[in-house]
Order: C-alpha cells, then structure tokens, then sequence
C-alpha cells in the first residue's frame, strides 16, 4: 500500500512511501496519477480542489487551497494554507464510543505507605533555585554508590529558575517543584537550597503540604559548612529508606501515562498517535489513567475532544482551558496559528489543523473527564486534559508533574531527550525505528505496512506493562533526564 485515504470524506490521501511522478496507485476507493513526485509523508490531492476550496483529512477540514489543485498534485505549504482564527465558539455535541473489551493486567511496581503507586524507585534532588544545580550534579556523581538492590537510580533535574520571578511566574515554579517531589517514582526526595533565594524553603514546605520525614529531606546550602558531606549524608539515610521498599503486583488500574509527540511527521497521525489512542483506551477500559496536553496542538481539532466530555462541566473546562491558551498567544502579539514547525512541514504537515487533528489521535475514543490547570496532579481515573504548550520538554515535565509513571512519545523525525517518568520514544515509520535505535523504543510504523491499528494498541499495551514492571527505556539507558518549566514573565 502506497497511499492511504484516512477518511471516507477526504479529498487527499497520504504517500506510505515516496510516489514518483506519473505513477498511478489504484486502490478499492479511489484511482489517482501523480502529477509530481510526493514524498512520503506528504498528500496528494484525489480530485480537482479550486482556490479557495476546502482540503479534507481526517474528516474535518485541515486546510484552504491557495491556489487551484488539480487531482495527483502534491498538497502542502506551496498550495495551501491555514483557515485558523484567533475567536471561536464551541457547542457542546456530546458523544459516546464503546472501549474495547480487555483482559485483566498488572505490572510489578513500588506501593507507598500513602497507597500511591511507583513504577520506578529512584532518589531524586530537587533544586529549589538554579544556583545550586552544580551542587545538586555533584551529589548525584559522588553518591552513586547509593544505586544499588532496589534502588533504580539517583537523579538531580536542574533549571534556571526559583529566584528573580514574580507573581504568576513564581507560583508555577513552586507548583511545578513541589509537584515532582510528590512523583511515586520516586521513593526518597532531598530538596536542595541556596538559602538567599525568592522560594524560600519555607515558602517550598507550605505548598508541599504534608510530608513523610522518611521520604523527604531538606538542605540549605548557605546554613551548613560543608554541603557536600552533609548532603551526602541525607542522601544514605534516604537510600536507607527506599531501599526498603520491593516491587509487588499492582493492577493495571493504578497506572497514570502521559502522551506527548514531538519531531511529527505526515504519518504521526495514521500510525504511531492512533495507535497511542488504542493504547489509552485499553488503559481506560482496565481502569487506568491517561493524560493528554499539548494545548496549542488541539486548536483547529479541540471540537473532536469537547465532544466527548463527560459532562457540560468538563466541556466548560475544556473551552476554558483551549481559550485561555489562544488569549496568551493574543496577549504576546502572536497569532494562533504560528506552528508547525520546520520539521513537522518537511515530514508533510501542512497547517495547525492538519497537525492538530492528527494529535488528539493519542486520545483515543475515551469520555474526557477531567481538565488540569498546569502543575496539576490527576485526580480522576479516566482520559484527562492537561494545561500546558506544546514544547517537548515543557510539556513532558508537565506531564511528569501531574503524575504520570511513564510517557508515551511518538515522533516521526527522532528525538532523543528524556523527562523525568521513563519516556518511550514511538516511530511513526520503520526506517527512523531502524535508523535510530539508541533513540527508539517501539516501532508503529508497522500500521502504515499493514499491521491494524487494534494489534498495534495490544502490542503497545504489552510493552507498557514490561516498562512499567522495570524494563528501561532507551532515555533511561542513557540516562537522559531534563525538566524544563513553563514561564510567562519578568525575570529580576
């Protein structure tokens, strides 16, 4: 199969494989001949489109024709362009979609003595102000010997913030902090400190709220003589604890998974995003949990989410959440529809839409039932709608934050960073999965050689449970972690 036509209402298919110019593909629904060559990746149009004209994929509108488009033309940037505006208003059209029927499934995870469940069990540093990432880094080299049993690893995630931010900027730093101390997979936390910083220790414990002194330690830096030796020596006492506790069997009901794509190309929406969707259905109908964000990805797509909230407060919610994020592109002189990026238009995304409506493919078919401002952990089982932009690393340490175990990457041009949950890269083809395999974990590109889709979702959900159950991802062999925090304002 060379080109697939994703929808019964589209006028354009996507080339599985390059098409060279004046080939004819003939399939049961339709006979076209490419006028010029296509890449793989990249549409082209079934039938005469005029300027101005409507181009179909997915279903729904993803584009205007710029010009006229005769039929076996190449349809992209050069021919046409973006029918996205600033407004918008939403009626809320609710849908249902039956999940599918699986099987009972468990992984082998660490039980807190809070109930909550880790995939992981890590000791991490976390630094509350940048100045003392370098400390944070050299605790973490010096106390390797600390990694051992069932310890899976001792990790520090520097950045840059934690002083000279003010109001709203400030908050979402100390949301966003306290929020991955709080992450399961971590079976012990020292939180580190200058001492002269804006988030002051204090300020950090009264929005961490309850916490186990097992657990947790702190450190200011500037109150001791020797904040080497004395981190060292919080850190064997925390190794202490977390090595106490042992993987056990724990119900596929328990487990959170985030999913994010970035490095997108022209089959991320027929192959590795769908088969994300099947995944997370599956997840939903054993009871679990899955988190979608990436905000500015949906616009020109959201419809197709709002639709299936479960309630008119939910709905509510979501528009909040899809406005709020068009009211601060507006509010910075930018226009919505600024996207997608140089690499997503070499691998055959044309507009917004087009790469929007092939990202809410992860979401599957499952009821919305909840929507999280950023920095927010999940508080319902079910598929929920995250806050946040759709930079990987910012969106990926957002996902962390809300509690996912695990995320699930999809990418069709490669990337290699990891967050700080264990991130499964997912190839939307087969020659990055063979290309780059330091990088990639799971193939789909399969889907687009004649696997289904539902095979594909069955696969991805065994793979998840060996994830979740220790089996590293390529991120973790390489120990790959970053975080990176969303800002919006004035830095001191």
């Amino acid at each position: 199969m060379k080109l697939i036509r994703i929808s019964p209402r589209d006028n354009v298919a996507v080339a599985l494989q390059d098409i060279a110019k004046g080939e004819t593909i003939t399939t049961d629904e339709f006979s076209v001949t490419s006028e010029e060559p296509v890449p793989r990746g990249h549409k082209i149009a079934l039938c005469d489109i005029p300027q101005d004209g409507d181009i179909v994929k997915y279903g729904n509108v993803i584009a205007k024709a710029s010009a006229p488009i005769t039929s076996g033309s190449w349809v992209h940037t050069h021919n046409a362009h973006t029918n996205l505006k600033e407004g918008g208003s939403y009626s809320y059209d609710h849908k249902t979609f039956p999940l599918p029927e699986v099987k009972d499934r468990s992984f082998m995870g660490f039980r807190r003595k809070d109930g909550k469940v880790g995939i992981r069990n890590e000791i991490w540093i976390i630094p509350t102000v940048g100045c003392v990432n370098s400390i944070a880094a050299q605790l973490v080299r010096e106390n390797q010997s600390l990694v051992s049993g069932t310890i899976d690893g001792l990790y520090t995630f520097p950045h840059p913030f934690g002083c000279s931010q003010l109001g709203g900027d400030h908050e979402q730093t100390k949301k966003l902090l306290t929020a991955l101390v709080k992450h399961p997979n971590a079976g012990a936390v020292l939180v580190l400190g200058l001492g002269c910083e804006n988030l002051t220790m204090s300020q950090f414990q009264e929005a961490l709220g309850e916490w186990d002194n097992d657990r947790v330690k702190f450190l200011i830096c500037q109150n001791v003589s020797d904040e080497i030796e004395e981190g060292s020596k919080i850190l064997k006492e925390l190794a202490d604890y977390a090595g106490s506790f042992k993987r056990e069997e724990i119900p596929a009901s328990e487990l959170i998974v985030g999913m994010k794509c970035g490095g997108s190309d022209g089959l991320s929406g027929i192959t590795a995003n769908p088969t994300v969707g099947r995944f997370s259905d599956r997840l939903i109908a054993l009871g679990g949990s899955t988190i979608l964000t990436e905000v500015p990805e949906m616009f020109g797509a959201e419809s197709i989410l709002f639709d299936r909230c479960a309630d008119e407060s939910v709905f509510n919610d979501a528009v909040d959440m899809v406005n709020n994020f068009k009211d601060y592109f507006v509010s910075h002189g930018q226009v919505v529809y600024e996207n997608p990026s140089p690499g997503n238009k070499a691998g055959g995304i044309t507009t917004l839409e087009d790469k929007s409506c092939g990202c809410v493919q992860k979401g599957g078919s499952a009821q919305v039932v909840d929507v999280l401002t950023y920095g927010s952990q999940v508080k319902k089982k079910g598929l929920t709608l995250l806050s946040g932009p759709g930079n990987d690393l910012v969106s990926a340490t957002d996902l962390t934050a809300a509690g996912a175990h695990l995320i699930l990457f999809t990418t069709g041009r490669g990337t290699p960073f990891g967050a700080p949950a264990p991130t499964v890269k997912i190839s939307t083809n087969t020659p990055l999965y063979e290309k780059k395999g330091g990088w990639i974990d799971f193939n789909a590109g399969t889907v687009a050689e004649g696997e289904s889709l539902d095979v594909a979702g069955d696969r991805l959900l065994d793979f998840v449970m060996e994830i979740a159950s220790g089996k590293k991802t390529k991120t973790e062999e390489r120990g790959f972690r970053e975080i990176s925090i969303f800002k919006d304002g004035v830095v001191l």
